[in-house]
Order: structure tokens, then C-alpha cells, then sequence
């Protein structure tokens, strides 16, 4: 049984526990005052330890993002912050588990302060304090994926098309083979070759050091950035290209992905196409694709490592 009494930092150590997550300052106090209001709930600290063993109780195993219970109804707009106090409750298990791995505490720092990068992308798209997709931070808080220099790196396992397109390709992989998957953060600076050259060395080095048990031969992405159709908008030395160009096709998806390249392009899905602005050579791309009927789509590629 997981104990996690006392675990909310509920005291000064609160705030300096949440600039080191890089928890946008404007949302600070709105959290500070929700914890505390947790501490004195019965009902709401039941909610939160009973998360919290949920989230942590196989922590290190490989099981993909994990749905946090649903938040209680009636809360108002607090419930907006709840997943996060569950976060906050269970960092001593993820740094405990960073420790027992021996993942520097620097790497542990980076990979954590996600999660303020995601509640910034909240703020920018909502205007008020919030966590964008709470059920992505299963991976952080359980040790299945880590910032390692400008990209991220989770422990995975190979899908059914990915795994039969290695076999085609002569490797001895198939599905349910061991992989490390390939994230691209925003708000992160530009995604030149040599950034990606130094994590996927630092990457190489990491996994095994911190994971001699498990065997990571390839890596995979699947992502919008992998549409082949960005060749027809950006110019061949552009960042996005380069980034392509060291992944070898698994497939592409045939359903429609726009709203996740407006996402992450102009920091909201729902935006209106003809009021997307087109400053920048992805913005124009992003935007000239879809005033002209055009789609995007999911790319899915590898590489060794």
C-alpha cells in the first residue's frame, strides 16, 4: 500500500516547489490556496491520496499515458487545478524513483517543469489557470519519459505498423518490441540539427546508464512534424525538414490532423483557418495548406539509434 499522508507541500516550501515545475507565477497562489483547501477537505484529500496511489502503485512500468480518476463535480474552478495538487502530491514518489534510477537531478528538473510549460499553454489558450491534457503527465511522474536536451524521450513500446515496418526493413522487431518515442515541445527554441544531434546522443548515453535492464535500438516519432507534405511549404534547410529527413516512413495516417498543427503552431486548435496569422514560414505553411482545402496528417517514421 502506498502511503502518502502529509505528502502535499502545503507550507513555504509550496511556492519554491512550484517555481522549480515552472509553474507560471500568475498561477501560483491559486494553486497555494487550493492545496491548502485539499489539506483541510476530508472528502478532497481522500480524492487526492486515493490518485495518487492509482497513478504511482507500478511506477517505472511501461503502460502509456494514464487517465487520472475524474475530478469531483461541483468544485467550480478549482476542479481546473485539482490534477495538479494530484501531481504535486505525488512528486516524492517520482523523485524518490529518479533517485532509485539514478537520473540526475538536473534531468529530473527539466522533465518536470513540463509541467509548467503545459499550464502555460493553458493560459495562453484559455486565459485562466489550468493543465492542458492532465493524463500526459502519468508519463513524467511515473519515469517514462524524460527532457533530454530539445527533445523528449519516452519509454515505449513498438506499435503494429511501426513493428512490421522494421521487419520489412531487415531488424529483428516486431510489435510490443521495446522503443524510445520522440516528442517535440514547444516553447522550447528552434529545433535545429545540431539541438536534435546532441539529445539523441545524450539520449543514447542516458537509457543506458539509467536503464541497463531495458534495450532501446530505435526510436520513433509520430507526429505532424513527419507530414510529407511540409516539403511542398518550407525550404529544404529548414529546421522541420531536417528533423524528417533522419526518420525512415513507418506509414502516414489517413484521417485529417489539422487541428493539432494549429495547436501547436498558433497555440489554439479551435482557431478560425482564416484568422490564422502567417508570419513565419510554418505559420504560412500551416495556414495556406488549410485556406486552400488542404489537410494534415499524421507522419509515423523511425531510426536507429
Amino acid at each position: 500500500m502506498v502511503d502518502v499522508d502529509a505528502l502535499l507541500p502545503v507550507g513555504d516550501e509550496l511556492p519554491e516547489t512550484l517555481l522549480d515545475l515552472a509553474i507560471p507565477h500568475e498561477d501560483i497562489n491559486e494553486l497555494i490556496a487550493l492545496a491548502r483547501r485539499v489539506e483541510r477537505d476530508p472528502e478532497l484529500r481522500a480524492f487526492v491520496e486515493r490518485s495518487v496511489r492509482e497513478l504511482v502503485c507500478d511506477i517505472g512500468v511501461v503502460v502509456g499515458a494514464r487517465e487520472l480518476p475524474p475530478v469531483p463535480e461541483g468544485l467550480g474552478d478549482a476542479g481546473r487545478l485539482l490534477p495538479v495538487v494530484v501531481l504535486l502530491a505525488a512528486l516524492p514518489f517520482t523523485r524518490a524513483y529518479h533517485r532509485e534510477r539514478g537520473v540526475p537531478a538536473d534531468v529530473t528538473r527539466r522533465t518536470l517543469a513540463d509541467l509548467g510549460r503545459h499550464m502555460a499553454l493553458h493560459r495562453r489558450r484559455y486565459g485562466n489557470a489550468g493543465l492542458v491534457k492532465a493524463h500526459w503527465f502519468s508519463l513524467h511522474f511515473r519515469g517514462e519519459i524524460y527532457q533530454l536536451g530539445r527533445l523528449q524521450f519516452q519509454r515505449a513500446r513498438l506499435w503494429r505498423r511501426t513493428g512490421e515496418a522494421l521487419s520489412a526493413a531487415g531488424l529483428p522487431m516486431g510489435e510490443g518490441d521495446p522503443c524510445l518515442s520522440i516528442h517535440v515541445p514547444d516553447f522550447r527554441g528552434p529545433l535545429t540539427p545540431q539541438a536534435c544531434d546532441a539529445s539523441l546522443a545524450l539520449a543514447r548515453e542516458f537509457f543506458a546508464r539509467h536503464y541497463p535492464d531495458e534495450s532501446y535500438r530505435v526510436a520513433v516519432c509520430d507526429s505532424w512534424l513527419l507530414d510529407a507534405q511540409l516539403g511542398k511549404y518550407l525550404p529544404e534547410d529548414s529546421n522541420i525538414l531536417c528533423f524528417q529527413r533522419r526518420f525512415r516512413t513507418s506509414f502516414q495516417d489517413t484521417e485529417a490532423y489539422d487541428r493539432v498543427p494549429v495547436g501547436f503552431v498558433f497555440g489554439d486548435p479551435d482557431l478560425p483557418v482564416e484568422t490564422l496569422l502567417q508570419r513565419t514560414p510554418v505559420e504560412r505553411a500551416v495556414a495556406s495548406h488549410l485556406l486552400t482545402g488542404g489537410h494534415w496528417y499524421c507522419g509515423h517514421g523511425w531510426l536507429e539509434l
